[in-house]
């Protein structure tokens, strides 16, 4: 026997703690991060007609988290017909009661909240008056030769205009309009419904809150006949001179003045009242669209918010948001504010009157495009200094953020997103997205949100996979916070299927994939749980050149900015097409934003984001400044590309710093390199120039992720010494080999986001010390990888490799439909697999819900690690358990499964509870004529014109009954664990 002394004893206990602590520290190393309400999907709750009570709000955001949201953006909108007794006006006592009462439930149950900052959109509301309202500019010439007088007044009458929701037919527009789909409207004049009676002005009563029956009219834009106030008359001569006749016009419109020795051409410049009205409006929400130039109007706008919540508990809030920029899908252009003349003077150095001919494209093409660039520049400058900025500071004054949608902007979209707490894209083309991430990552922001799956498919038939296709591009695209558009505020006792959004992938209960939703909120998750950690990791700055914009007429005024329109041809969209084609990780910055980055440690520094180069595509204008920026970055030793030549002048009408401009370039002297490269030293870096897009990338020694070759796509992040990467196998077969990731590292883990699967993957070193790691993807699937620059003990992620032929599940297959309706049909058994609108039942074919297959079979002989069971096809997606224990819940459009064979018995249970989609019952209230439809404003339209009716509704009393249910075939195939 050995004799211990304490210390010995102590000693032995301290070393059995440490050996039982350390491997867990080791495996502690893959581990999935917390998830928290912010990185669960949020969505945005539709309140129509504000009718709400306290008891569904209590019940429904229980139900909400259940099913894995994080939270909601509160958005009231148009009513309910049959329940105007039930409307709460917006921003009443009662309104606010129940807002609160709704914070503190959310507060309760952990949920996050934004509310609009109105209802529907943009901002706007009753107590928006002319003076505040969205404007107009028109114009009008006169000719006079000398000695003439002008005969006629200088005066405009606004001709009248109505146009409302309610008899328009709706047309998908911009950038949810499907290819090859047929428009047959447009923004400006819709298409009307058949025997519609058009709404005359006569009808309208002025001020638009005079009338009573606003939700009914659901009017869109009303201007009224009436004399506009002039703004300016101004004279041009022949031989140049200019003269401002303004104080020489009478109340009447009588000019009292005298032309001289030669010809004049006179331009009579008006301010006209847009008419446009808010969208979707809410009651008590229905009035002018604010004039968003104008620092006073959202003053006003914002003002009537203070009286509202000012002593009221709103510290719940999060965060305020405002939708789209959509004030111009209207008829003509809100394009000018009453203090465009002394802000433009004050910004661009000159008065935009003498030059009113140039302005509206009269003048010789340079100057129109000077003078039309100036323009551009300093409505841009005011939306984002009198709109977005004075919004923020108020919402950072209520200890809220700001969630801002700036695409569709008449601005630099770049310095609106960075102006945003949290910037917000939507849509379906990942290069646009890039426009709020860019954003977003170059200002340091932590969340970039995005409102998703808006119009994905018509009504009723968008199923989960199709929800995942479309949060996966916008994860591809840098967004890291997921809303969902939308989910319906829809009472409990409120017949199926209840209240329903005119534009949505109908994410309620209702829907009987809602039964599966949590599956999918769980995916994004875990996915966001990730891409919030850390920073962006992305090389290349690229010079976003406005001012080419600025400059490029159109038919209108104004140019709104929305990512890349189908007409552009530019040398900027070529280049962002090939860097996300190619694999370079990049985000576009403005010319504002450049200002702010540095050039430390051999990077370029943005918001403590780190990048390798700025490259600057191929433009003719940049400021002085931008280029007097780029010329110090590369004097502290960065590496500027430059596509094709340096930008051949400044932008604008003033050139005062032209030669300046001029000489910062003729100081740079290229020498040719390889590959009609050329290249000059500016101090310690260098500036890269050539024809060749992909030989500069590859000469400057850019990284590029060559994976995307494998047909993979990615988003890149880095968090301390590790990157972070989500990949998505977008190709249409199966991944399976060794895949290059431009990262260091000793060991690399995988984690799938959808099954919470984790472990160390196959790894190799590449000669460039990068690694390849094996990847097992298929089509659609996506995982994240997490690389680690230490070696360390832990599980390894799990490859399989086919062992045995597929063994098809055969036998008696009972059916159980557990809920959902119209009515529940009965048990049936069956031998073959199809769908069950196939099966010889009453209304069977009606039925939208969920039913349970079930099947015993025995354990298929063999030697098998694992066995793989795929259930062929399904419609639409199924939860799967074997003998009594859930398994996974699939989505598609993989609908197969590992299963360990330690799982199986002798003889086993396979139960799949399949749910469809809303479609079948749909179609069957539609052929009985039942009134579901019944919402005002827009009620209800299709998403393709195939599916409207006689009145333009949205109709499916034609549809054939849509498969549903698991239709096989249901197939076991033997797997073992691959050694690589």
């Amino acid at each position: 026997m050995i004799n211990m002394t304490t210390s010995d004893r102590i000693f032995q206990l301290l070393l059995i703690c440490i050996l039982l602590i350390i491997p867990q520290l080791c495996f502690s190393q893959i581990q999935w991060p917390e998830i928290t309400p912010q990185n669960k999907p949020w969505t945005r709750w539709w309140w129509m007609g504000s009718s709400i009570n306290e008891k569904d709000v209590s019940d429904l955001l229980e139900t909400y988290k259940e099913a894995g949201l994080g939270g909601v953006e509160i958005t009231p909108i148009y009513g309910v017909a049959g329940y105007e007794e039930h409307f709460i006006p917006y921003l009443s006592d009662k309104w606010v009661q129940k807002l609160t009462f709704t914070f503190k439930e959310a507060a309760r149950l952990k949920l996050g909240v934004d509310m609009a900052t109105g209802t529907g959109w943009p901002f706007g509301g009753p107590w928006i008056g002319a003076e505040e309202a969205s404007k107009y500019v028109a114009y009008k010439t006169y000719t006079l030769n000398a000695g003439q007088r002008l005969n006629e007044r200088v005066v405009y009458l606004q001709q009248p205009l109505v146009r409302a929701v309610g008899n328009q037919i709706y047309e998908s527009y911009g950038i949810y309009k499907l290819n090859g789909e047929k428009i047959h409207g447009s923004r400006q004049n819709p298409l009307l419904k058949e025997n519609s009676k058009p709404i005359d002005i006569s009808d309208i009563k002025e001020p638009i809150t005079a009338n009573k029956n606003l939700q009914a009219l659901a009017l869109d834009q009303v201007r009224f006949e009436k004399s506009l106030p002039l703004q300016t008359l101004m004279a041009y001569s022949n031989q140049g001179e200019v003269l401002n006749l303004t104080d020489k016009v009478n109340d009447e419109g009588n000019l009292d003045w005298t032309a001289s020795d030669d010809k004049w051409t006179l331009y009579a410049v008006f301010q006209g009242w847009h008419g446009k009205m808010v969208e979707r409006a809410a009651p008590g929400g229905e009035g002018y669209v604010i004039d968003h130039f104008s620092q006073e109007a959202i003053r006003v706008y914002l003002e009537k918010f203070d009286q509202a919540l000012t002593t009221k508990d709103i510290s719940s809030l999060r965060s305020f948001f405002n939708d789209s920029y959509e004030v111009d899908d209207a008829s003509g252009q809100a394009n000018w504010t009453p203090e465009l003349w002394d802000e433009f003077g004050q910004r661009r150095g000159y008065d935009l009157r003498e030059h009113l001919p140039a302005l509206f494209g009269n003048d010789a093409e340079d100057k129109n495009k000077a003078v039309l660039s100036d323009y551009r520049e300093t409505i841009s400058e005011l939306l984002l200094e009198n709109f977005t900025q004075p919004w923020q500071e108020w919402a950072h004054g209520k200890d809220a953020i700001i969630r801002n949608q700036a695409h569709g902007s008449p601005a630099n979209i770049l310095d609106l997103y960075a102006a945003s707490d949290i910037p917000e894209t939507e849509g379906n083309e990942v290069l646009r997205f890039k426009f709020a991430t860019s954003a977003a990552n170059v200002a340091g922001r932590e969340l970039v949100s995005a409102e998703a799956a808006t119009w994905l498919n018509e009504h009723f038939t968008s199923t989960l996979s199709d929800v995942k296709e479309a949060v996966d591009r916008f994860f591809l695209g840098g967004v890291n916070h997921i809303f969902y558009h939308g989910t319906n505020y829809s009472p409990q006792q409120e017949e199926w299927p209840g209240w329903l959004f005119y534009a949505a992938v109908h994410f309620s209960p209702s829907n009987p994939l809602w039964a599966d939703l949590d599956a999918l909120n769980t995916y994004i998750a875990h996915t966001q749980s990730f891409l919030q950690m850390g920073h962006p990791d992305n090389d290349i700055l690229l010079y976003y050149p406005v001012y080419d914009y600025y400059a490029e007429r159109g038919n209108e005024l104004l140019r709104h900015f929305d990512g890349f329109e189908e007409s552009d041809k530019s040398s900027f969209k070529n280049n962002v097409n090939l860097l996300q084609k190619k694999g370079y990780a990049f985000d576009m910055i403005s010319d504002k934003q450049l200002q702010k980055v540095t050039y430390a440690e051999k990077s370029l520094v943005s918001a403590n984001n780190l990048y390798q180069t700025i490259v600057v595509p191929n433009c003719e204008y940049m400021p002085l400044n931008t280029l007097q920026k780029i010329m110090q970055l590369a004097e502290g030793g960065a590496s500027i590309i430059v596509h094709r030549a340096l930008p051949a002048s400044i932008p604008g009408l003033r050139k005062d710093n032209l030669e300046e401009f001029r000489k910062l370039k003729a100081q740079l002297y290229f020498k040719k390199q390889s590959n009609g490269i050329q290249e000059a030293t500016v101090g310690q870096g260098r500036i890269i120039m050539g024809n060749n897009f992909e030989r500069l990338m590859s000469y400057a020694s850019v990284r590029r992720e060559v994976l995307v070759d494998q047909g993979l796509q990615f988003v890149r992040r880095v968090n301390d010494n590790q990157h972070l990467y989500f990949l998505k196998n977008q190709g249409d077969k199966p991944l399976e080999g060794w895949v290059p990731i431009q990262a260091t590292g000793q060991l690399v883990a995988i984690y799938d986001p959808m099954r919470k699967k984790s472990g160390l993957a196959s790894v190799r070193n590449t000669k460039n010390r990068t690694l390849e790691v094996y990847l097992q993807l298929a089509p659609g699937e996506s995982c994240i990888l997490q690389t680690f620059p230490n070696s360390f003990s832990a599980s390894t992620f799990p490859y399989y490799q086919v062992v045995g032929k597929a063994i098809p599940l055969e036998g008696s297959w009972s059916i159980d439909f557990m809920k959902g309706g119209p009515t529940l049909p009965s048990s049936i058994n069956t031998s073959t697999l199809r769908s069950w609108t196939a099966l010889k039942q009453d209304e069977i074919d009606k039925f939208s819900g969920t039913a349970r297959y079930s099947l015993n079979f025995p354990l298929p002989s063999g030697e098998y690690e694992a066995l793989r069971l795929d259930l062929g096809t399904v419609k639409e997606s199924a939860t799967v358990y074997l003998n009594g224990e859930v398994l996974e819940t699939l989505l598609g459009p993989n609908y197969s499964i590992t299963i360990d064979r330690n799982k199986m018995m002798l003889v086993n249970k396979l139960e799949v509870e399949v749910s469809n989609l809303m479609a079948n019952r749909i179609a069957d209230l539609d052929q009985r004529k039942v009134g579901w439809k019944k919402f005002y404003n827009i009620n209800f339209p299709a998403r393709l014109s195939e599916n409207r009716n006689a009145n333009g509704l949205f109709d499916a009393s034609q549809w054939s009954p849509k498969p549903s249910g698991l239709m096989g075939p249901v197939t076991l195939t033997p797997l073992n664990k691959m050694k690589l």
